[in-house]
């Protein structure tokens, strides 16, 4: 057995005695804090303890395959990259690949036998649900980030319609609501999944024309289609449902896409676009996903992936709806433009850190060490090594930028979007894989970005880095300029996605929100939700969705506040220090504040 030697078992004695210490489980994390960790327990310690190890053990992993297929030089220069804090490696303290948007069909055909479980394929809606929730946190385990399911609805109407006939939301309505319950409640329970974390969990609706673009040649093991209608009707109950079950709880996941496909600047499914309208007026809070074709789909917090094959396998599992990310590497965008680095060489490194990387996933793979991949659910060629983006917004500021909608600031986005995109292109071309950027959510980077580059003395604006392409600590920036800055003018080369977050101190009526769907088609901001906070008495309970600062059940002045901390709901609390001092500096606009004429 190796030893720690007595400095290092001084440094893990000290780690405990500070956690345990620490104001939340996010505050008491040195490397990677996670507000989805609600809860402070001797699970969340253990998950901590050793995950400075972990990093250590990843980059000497990568490094081994960078100088095994291209030179030692480049391994050292990985290395001298992450400890210089030019660019940052998502999810270092674990072994996994990142994120994914699985395919369900291996789940007909093969039940959880081929991870490692005793169930055969579900026959009936109550072992499709019971079932579900092990597969969710079978495949979770095996990735570092979200896991997506983009097919879930559907799925759960086929075993519906199969069990109850067409007309199940009306003769089985009480059913249906608990295997929701099941599924939402189980799914979000803490001690499941790694760390006493809930497993990230994420679905999708769609409108009509989105829905037959993506399944009208989709057929189940017995011959049956989906059932447009139906799966229509579930839709629109299930965000009805969701949203009065978070009157009673804080329930983070799934986090829910709507997708549409939009039409001359227009919404095309018009009924679908209503729905949507209805709910955000009635508190419901989900990411809406707009596209002139289904040709992607964001699946994740923002992550959005190109889809070049509609069609489903139906021995492998794996189709259109399966794609994901394997590794994430971060540009310190502020750090780099004030160093004056080649951003397109730059670049050309990171492509080989990411080939070297999907080496070693290679590796895991035929050791049989990836049983996912092997089952069906998700290839490594459906899925991508994304280059992110973090200090957009410093690097700019640094340039004497004024960061707004503006055509300076427009051209410098531009300029450094086009180059990465451009640049992976050619590395799809010369190493046969894919690649993307992704304006990265940055949920930990934003602070740490922050803090590493002001003790390094570099011009930094604020604590914590922006996710957005605007200010949101800016008051000035509307809600128009807000659609236009995450508009197709400066997305365009954003292939893996960014998201737009209309932060407001009040809900809006249907027809405002029509009109923000409208807004949004026209600009072509394609990925986007709105939010306002919601309000927790920590004395009854209660929740209100509205903004408080007393509870209105029993005049408590000790409230929470619950809102996205990027891309997940969470109460404030929860919240590492970094981020809790950023939310303060967030400005939610008020109605009369919002223009949607």
């Amino acid at each position: 057995m190796s030893k720690l030697n007595s400095e290092q078992l001084g440094d893990k004695l000290f780690f405990i005695k500070d956690y345990m210490q620490a104001n939340n489980a996010a505050d008491g994390s040195h490397v990677d804090a996670n507000a989805n960790v609600t809860v402070k327990n001797i699970a969340t310690l253990e998950s901590e303890i050793m995950k400075d190890y972990f990093i250590q053990v990843n980059r000497s992993q990568v490094q081994q395959q960078i100088r095994a297929f291209f030179d030692s030089d480049l391994a050292d220069e990985y290395l001298r990259q992450i400890e210089a804090h030019e660019i940052y490696v998502h999810d270092e303290t674990s072994l996994k690949p990142y994120c994914v948007s699985v395919s369900l069909y291996p789940f007909l055909l093969d039940g959880l036998k081929k991870l490692g479980g005793e169930a055969g394929p579900p026959q009936h809606l109550a072992s499709f649900c019971g079932s579900f929730i092990n597969l969710i946190f079978a495949i979770s385990s095996q990735f570092a980030g979200a896991v997506a399911t983009v097919e879930f609805l559907a799925y759960f109407d086929y075993f519906a319609r199969k069990d109850h006939g067409s007309d199940y939301l009306n003769t089985h309505k009480s059913l249906i609501e608990n295997c929701f319950q099941q599924v939402v409640y189980s799914i979000n329970q803490p001690a499941a999944a790694r760390g006493y974390q809930s497993a990230f969990w994420n679905i999708s609706l769609y409108d009509e024309h989105y829905f037959d673009a993506m399944f009208a040649n989709f057929v189940f093991p017995d011959g049956e289609r989906p059932c447009w209608e139906t799966i229509k009707q579930l839709q629109a109950y299930f965000l009805t449902w969701f949203n009065e079950e978070r009157k009673r709880a804080i329930l983070t996941f799934p986090v829910v896409t709507c997708a549409m496909l939009t039409e001359n600047g227009k919404c095309k499914d018009e009924e679908y676009a209503d729905m949507l309208a209805t709910e955000l007026a009635e508190k419901n809070s989900f990411f809406i996903y707009q596209s002139d074709n289904p040709d992607s789909l964001a699946s994740c917090c923002r992550l959005r992936n190109e889809i070049t094959d509609h069609s489903f396998s139906y021995t492998l599992g794996a189709g259109g709806v399966a794609t994901g990310s394997i590794n994430v590497i971060t540009l310190n965008l502020n750090r780099m433009i004030q160093n004056r680095q080649d951003l397109a060489a730059e670049v050309q490194k990171i492509h080989k850190y990411q080939v070297s990387y999907r080496k070693l996933m290679e590796q895991y793979q035929a050791s049989g060490m990836l049983p996912v991949y092997d089952a069906g659910f998700i290839q490594l060629d459906k899925q991508f090594l994304t280059l992110g983006i973090n200090g957009m917004a410093e690097a700019a500021e640094s340039q004497g930028i004024v960061v707004g909608n503006n055509q300076q600031y427009h051209t410098f986005v531009n300029d450094i979007l086009k180059t990465i995109y451009d640049e992976n292109r050619k590395a799809s071309i010369q190493y046969g894989l894919k690649f993307n950027t992704e304006f990265v959510p940055a949920e930990n980077l934003g602070v740490k970005n922050a803090k590493w580059d002001k003790r390094d003395g570099y011009e930094v604006q604020r604590e914590c880095y922006n996710s957005y392409l605007y200010l949101v600590e800016d008051e000035t920036t509307n809600t128009l300029d807000k659609f236009m800055l995450h508009g197709r003018e400066l997305t365009q080369w954003l292939d893996g996605g960014s998201a737009l977050h209309l932060n407001l101190d009040e809900t809006l009526d249907k027809q405002q929100y029509r009109k923000l769907l409208d807004i949004a088609a026209t600009t072509g901001c394609q990925y986007f939700c709105i939010n306002v906070r919601i309000t927790i008495c920590n004395e009854c309970q209660h929740i209100d969705k509205r903004t408080l600062y007393h509870c209105e059940a029993c005049g408590s002045n000790d409230v929470d506040h619950a809102t996205r901390i990027i891309g997940y709901l969470k109460r404030v609390s929860a919240f590492s220090e970094g981020r809790r001092l950023e939310h303060q500096l967030r400005h939610y606009r008020r109605e009369h504040q919002v223009d949607v004429a």
